[in-house]
């Protein structure tokens, strides 16, 4: 069975970090690039930053520049999303989603070309 699991979310106060996984089971993630996505209460659901099968990151969100990284171990079928200086917008339900890539340094251009997609870990910044 295919499955993309998060974790890693939490409450955390501003200016704190949070690294979340996304471990995927029923497949492997070497030739996937892997995407994640938040969605805040009331608010659509946007692009964060993926990475591709081949190991480059595209950034989705400008606002995260420079605080949020991206990073994959295929060892461990596992994608993390590393997130410092965290701000309350950032507060967001997190999901990861992985689009066959086949080893390329492409990542899709928007959510609809993702083939797998995880239920999502919530992030919560608050003081």
């Amino acid at each position: 069975q295919v499955q993309l699991v998060e974790s890693g979310g939490g409450l955390v106060q501003p200016g704190g970090s949070l690294r979340l996984s996304c471990a995927a089971s029923g497949f492997t993630l070497d030739y996937y690039s892997i995407g994640w996505f938040r969605q805040a209460p009331g608010r659509e659901r946007e692009g964060v930053l993926c990475i591709s099968s081949g190991g480059g990151s595209t950034y989705y969100l400008d606002s995260v520049k420079g605080r949020f990284t991206i990073s994959r171990d295929n060892a461990k079928n596992t994608v993390y999303l590393q997130m410092n200086s965290l701000k309350p917008e950032d507060t967001a339900v997190y999901y990861c989603a992985a689009d066959y890539s086949g080893g390329s340094y492409y990542c899709p251009i928007g959510p609809g070309e993702y083939d797998y997609w995880g239920q999502g870990t919530q992030v919560a910044v608050s003081s």
